[in-house]
């Protein structure tokens, strides 16, 4: 289709998908997991690609799914409400030490980063024992959690109120930048962690048990829905709420100690959060669009209705920007969530040495071992590339670039 920015992927038996992907790789896994998307019948008007798009389970990561009477569960993904916080500090490049690997260990002390799976022993991605700040913002969410439990008890046996505040593993990060002004940033990447992980996994089971009792055959197994009017699609509301909101305050709990942390090594006052913008990137929400109401799901999306603030992190050695959408109707006021893989993390063990990293990750106090080797700038789309497939979704604000990245 001429004129526009997308490319028009007719579907047989289904929506079309328009997307944002000139000039970026897209394989072939990726365009038949969102043709069997836009098979559902339930899905309104078409498929929304970004171009960071790549497989994922069930729905490919990277797409924008808007439905009318049905939700799946597996399009949202078990990363609930996972997402981008970004927050301006009154710090210039001056004011931080010439060796940065002081201030990555007062992030990493500040913060439960990783995971560790020793036996009698606290996972080091946990609180042992909460700080009263964290116990304090739990009892906002606790309440309703509750009400969740009383239907569902085995998601109160979940890390919740230990994982409040806390990094995780994989692609999420923490990081401190500098704008193009040399200004300093702090940035930071999560979601709901091992609770909405549970809620996330606990509901695509019972969406493919609902599909199994009503006889209904799927493309693909993880489509399982939830029609509206169901109790599953009313809980699942809820609960998917209720983890968008946990991984919001999760975000800010951890922006706050990593402020505090910083000010612990860096002795000149400063002020944070001049500029802060929090956002989800995998979560599904009701909004109006083409005339209808309907329910959006963005997985690896970020909402860029007009003027709204959004984050679009590159690699562990790439550029980032703090975007402001440009409403297009078209992509259902989205834009992307990031570079997105060009290879699986198995591939990229495979792939990428040590040294590559290593090059790679010049100039960054960051981790340099094996154990990162799949997070690293090789594995993913360049940036570049990605943010001009999507000129006409956004506008960049900022260009940030980090100096330093904790990853779990």
């Amino acid at each position: 289709m001429t004129g526009t920015n997308y490319d028009y992927q007719q579907v047989e038996g289904g929506v079309p998908i328009k997307m944002w992907t000139r000039g970026v790789p897209v394989d072939d896994k990726a365009r038949a997991q969102l043709a069997r998307a836009a098979q559902m019948p339930f899905v309104f008007r078409h498929v929304a690609a970004m171009p960071d798009v790549h497989v994922g389970i069930g729905a490919t990561v990277g797409s924008v799914i808007p439905t009318r009477g049905a939700i799946i569960p597996a399009a949202v993904g078990v990363d609930i409400g996972c997402g981008m916080m970004a927050a301006r500090t009154s710090l210039m490049a001056s004011d931080l030490p010439d060796n940065l690997e002081g201030v990555r260990a007062a992030i990493e002390k500040a913060v439960p980063v990783g995971r560790s799976m020793n036996r009698a022993k606290r996972d080091t991605g946990s609180w042992g024992d909460p700080p009263p700040a964290i116990v304090e913002a739990w009892a906002t969410l606790a309440e309703r959690f509750g009400q969740i439990v009383a239907k569902y008890p085995r998601l109160g046996k979940t890390n919740n109120l230990v994982h409040l505040g806390t990094l995780g593993t994989g692609n999420h990060f923490i990081e401190v930048c500098l704008d193009t002004e040399q200004r300093v940033w702090v940035m930071l990447h999560s979601g709901s962690r091992g609770v909405g992980n549970a809620i996330g996994s606990s509901f695509i089971e019972l969406a493919k048990q609902d599909m199994r009792k009503w006889f209904i055959n799927l493309p693909d197994q993880d489509l399982a829905y939830f029609p509206e009017g169901t109790e599953h699609f009313d809980d699942y509301v809820e609960a998917v709420g209720w983890a968008q909101d946990y991984a919001a305050l999760n975000r800010r709990m951890m922006m706050t100690n990593v402020i505090r942390a910083i000010r612990s090594v860096i002795a000149k006052p400063f002020e944070a959060e001049l500029e802060a913008v929090n956002c989800h990137h995998n979560y599904v929400t009701r909004e109006n669009h083409f005339g209808e109401n309907v329910l959006v799901t963005r997985k690896g999306a970020v909402r860029a209705a007009k003027g709204v603030l959004g984050i679009i992190p590159g690699s562990m050695g790439a550029k980032s920007f703090i975007v402001r959408g440009l409403g297009n109707p078209e992509s259902f006021d989205s834009c992307s969530h990031g570079a997105g893989r060009i290879m699986s993390r198995t591939e990229a063990k495979k792939q990428v040495s040590l040294a590559d990293h290593i090059a790679d990750t010049a100039g960054v106090a960051c981790r340099k071992d094996e154990g990162v080797i799949d997070e690293s700038p090789r594995a993913y789309k360049p940036i570049e590339a990605v943010m001009a497939a999507q000129a006409d979704l956004v506008e960049i604000v900022h260009t940030l670039k980090q100096v330093v990245c904790v990853k779990g």
